[in-house]
């Protein structure tokens, strides 16, 4: 009933912003020379309207099998120690904000402080209608380049994390687990929690063996709940390895090359010497670095939502940058 009335909520709106049209220019009509002091209204109106269609617009692009449901996302640090660190821990702000600005609820699983600063790894779980449709536009590696803080020489660095996205999986018949193939152990939670969870070995960690996945869970206080919540990660992920291999199968029997892959720089963040967020893949760029940081990443998702649902139609025949022209002229 939820995700119904998320559906509709666009529409809604916008036949509320229609009506409220509506009886303006009946107020025109009624006074043609309060025409001027309506003019301010009638603008606000149909900015509304125009970001009422664009909400349609996304809304037809999330029509992907888990596009609407919740997302699960990983930030791992790459080469460079403390620098990466800290900026995987960047990037959990950013995300933490954008999910705040949206209404939804993120949710950390696990996470694995660094040694000075930063983060080594992070699992969370972001629960909202449409978190997985927007977050695939993250998958992929984000670059920064900045004065590092951590350098008393104030030189540039350049800096990596990877971002993992898949979508939270409902359905406990998607992928069958054997108990055999799994490998459970119990340690003590590191990190925040209190005694309470430093004391007991609460937080879970389970190995698939066929596969080598491993997930961890510490986020709550009892071992049952961290467990169950560990399994339902690794359902996550044992689908998307499943899907990533017919994926793979597609492409060599169709002779496309995969978009978005492990490794692929997706989007440079500089801070110096100069301010600039570019996604390589759409052209899209912003100026403002720290409004971006604080979880300003709509325009990116937009782009990235549109660029795809124009890459299944035409190809890659058209460059980024021709399809974000095309955007704007559209």
């Amino acid at each position: 009933m939820g995700t119904l009335r998320e559906k509709l909520r666009p529409l809604q709106e916008l036949e509320k912003n229609l009506e409220d049209a509506e009886a303006m220019l009946d107020l025109v009509r009624e006074d043609p020379a309060g025409l001027g002091e309506l003019l301010a209204d009638i603008q606000d109106i149909f900015e509304r309207i125009n970001l009422s269609l664009e909400n349609i617009e996304l809304e037809t692009l999330l029509g992907g099998e888990y596009d609407q449901g919740n997302a699960i996302i990983s930030l791992h640090p790459g080469a460079g120690g403390l620098e990466s660190q800290d900026w995987a821990e960047m990037l959990l702000r950013m995300y933490s904000r954008w999910a705040e600005r949206k209404g939804f609820v993120l949710e950390i699983a696990d996470l694995l402080p660094g040694d000075e600063a930063g983060i080594k790894s992070v699992t969370m779980i972001v629960r909202g209608y449409g978190a997985y449709g927007y977050l695939q536009s993250e998958k992929g590696v984000h670059r920064m380049i900045r004065i590092s803080p951590f350098d008393a020489s104030n030189r540039r660095h350049t800096s990596f994390a990877s971002v993992e996205v898949i979508p939270e999986i409902e359905d406990d018949n998607a992928v069958v687990i054997n108990t055999e193939d799994l490998k459970i152990d119990t340690f003590r939670s590191g990190g925040a929690g209190g005694q309470h969870v430093n004391k007991t070995d609460s937080a879970v960690r389970i190995t698939h063996l066929p596969t080598k996945i491993v997930v961890s869970c510490q986020n709550n206080r009892s071992q049952h709940s961290n467990r169950q919540q560990a399994m339902h990660i690794l359902l996550a992920r044992l689908v998307e390895k499943q899907r990533q291999a017919q994926a793979q199968e597609l492409s060599a029997m169709r002779g496309l090359q995969k978009e978005i892959a492990w490794g692929s720089q997706i989007r440079t963040y500089t801070f110096q010497p100069f301010t600039l967020v570019k996604d390589h893949r759409t052209g899209m760029e912003a100026g403002q670095v720290e409004a971006v940081m604080n979880g300003e990443i709509d325009p990116f998702i937009e782009a990235f939502l549109r660029w795809q649902a124009r890459t299944r139609v035409h190809g890659s025949a058209t460059s980024p940058q021709e399809k974000v022209k095309d955007d704007i002229r559209s």
